[in-house]
């Protein structure tokens, strides 16, 4: 008997899944490099638009199936549509990028151990520090690697309710009191917070162009945990008298709001004890520049170095067991897998890609693991968010608009949303949607 979230468990455990490091490290990172305010107004367009509309097809797979990704494709296509059934592979996707993911969070690990005792007193410093940490560090990198990947699977082996659903009750609240805490301790900077306010708010569209568009767009769906399955596995545990409208609207916006106020976080620490380096890229605006500015605050720096990667690594790994969890499901279900077993089988493949990631990364191995000149956490990281991830999300939206019974999808709409909303709904599933996530796919390949 498939075990069921609580109204309270599945808003928390999907808001879960779709806060994570991508809006920690991401958001502000893809901000800096857009130009604030534009980046943000299109961010936020396109996550409530195409976003949305999308993660609502996937919970509308989830309702009707009752199953994993793999068998709701299969049960609910039309008599002339069961090949939907091989659109299952995108589970894989979440599988690859928790692979990486979880190297990540080792190192959020790393500096938070590191932070209650040490900080770097310059940017060269931190810059350091990092590139130490990824070329040379091996041993460091490994053990914080396998400290997240056993937690990860400590939990998801616990099930849903004892594992999953407790998780998230647990840290999300946590994660939002520590954010708060953090929001308010930076409105005694003045200056710094006024600054980061006016550069993510404050119209100006000077810094408008085509890959601002894509690039918001990408951030969107990756923040909304789309195309892997995740959605569709956890809205298969959820009771039928749940009002997933208002739910959903709940989830999206807690992942807005939590972007935006890493944001302010973040560029507040930046503009207040320095200014915006365009050339610091990817995690190193977490991992080196806000490094260096927490040593300005003396003690009360190594406080809130600590604090603030424990509130990184409360994000991360509730989207960490959102990941494995669609191909657990579908392990149970298709082959009478045990929960333990199925996440042995999993766990193994997870931990040999993470330490090809590390060792691809390693100065003294990456020449024995480099791909076409590209380490194997380059290459995971682009096979999953430029390829499986935004298919995934286009074939959930092109199944659910045009494959699926849309009587039978009304039907379980109908109690929570208008005959118009369904409507304007459906359109946007069917050629908005699919239509901007393939752009997004031509500008990563052909720009």
């Amino acid at each position: 008997m498939r075990e069921k979230f609580s109204k309270i468990g599945f808003v928390l455990a999907v808001a879960g899944g779709a806060v994570g490091l991508g809006n920690a490290w991401k958001f502000p990172t893809l901000s800096a490099e857009n130009g604030g305010f534009v980046f943000v107004l299109l961010y936020l367009l396109f996550t409530l638009s195409i976003g949305f509309s999308i993660f609502l097809a996937e919970i509308a797979m989830g309702r009707l199936s009752k199953s994993d990704l793999a068998n709701a494709y299969s049960t609910l296509a039309l008599k002339y549509s069961k090949q939907w059934r091989f659109a299952g592979i995108f589970m894989l996707g979440g599988i690859f990028v928790l692979s990486f993911y979880l190297v990540i969070m080792g190192w959020v690990l790393k500096y938070m151990s590191t932070s209650l005792f040490y900080l770097p007193h310059n940017i060269q410093e931190a810059a350091s520090n990092f590139d130490y940490l990824i070329k040379y560090d091996l041993s460091s990198s490994v053990v914080f690697f396998s400290i997240s990947f056993i937690l990860t699977l400590a939990v998801v082996s616990r099930g849903l309710i004892k594992g999953i659903e407790k998780l998230n009750i647990i840290i999300m609240p946590s994660l939002f009191l520590m954010l708060v805490f953090m929001l308010l301790y930076c409105m005694s900077f003045e200056n710094g917070l006024s600054k980061a306010f006016f550069y993510l708010f404050y119209p100006d569209f000077s810094n408008f162009n085509l890959s601002c568009i894509l690039e918001a767009l990408g951030l969107a769906c990756f923040t909304l945990c789309l195309g892997i399955g995740c959605i569709v596995t956890y809205s298969a545990a959820l009771d039928k008298k749940t009002n997933f409208i208002k739910s959903s609207v709940f989830i999206v916006f807690v992942n807005i709001f939590i972007a935006l106020m890493m944001g302010l976080i973040v560029f507040t620490f930046i503009f207040e004890f320095g200014e915006l380096d365009p050339n610091v890229k990817q995690a190193g605006i977490v991992f080196i520049s806000l490094m260096s500015l927490f040593n300005e605050l003396g003690i009360w720096g190594n406080f809130l170095a600590f604090y603030f990667f424990l509130a990184l690594f409360f994000a991360g790994i509730t989207s960490a067991v959102s990941m494995i969890e669609p191909l657990v499901f579908y392990l149970i279900n298709n082959y009478k897998f045990s929960r333990f077993k199925a996440l042995f089988f999993i766990g193994f493949f997870v931990f040999c890609l993470g330490m090809l990631c590390i060792l691809s990364s390693n100065a003294n191995f990456s020449s024995f693991f480099s791909i076409f000149g590209f380490d194997f956490f380059t290459i995971l990281d682009k096979l999953s968010s430029n390829f499986l991830l935004p298919l995934g999300a286009i074939a959930s939206s092109i199944f659910v608009g045009f494959f699926v019974s849309q009587t039978r999808i009304y039907k379980v709409f109908s109690k929570f949303m208008s005959r118009k909303l369904f409507t304007l709904w459906i359109f946007f599933i069917r050629f908005i949607s699919p239509v901007a996530i393939i752009i997004v796919m031509c500008y990563y390949f052909f720009v």
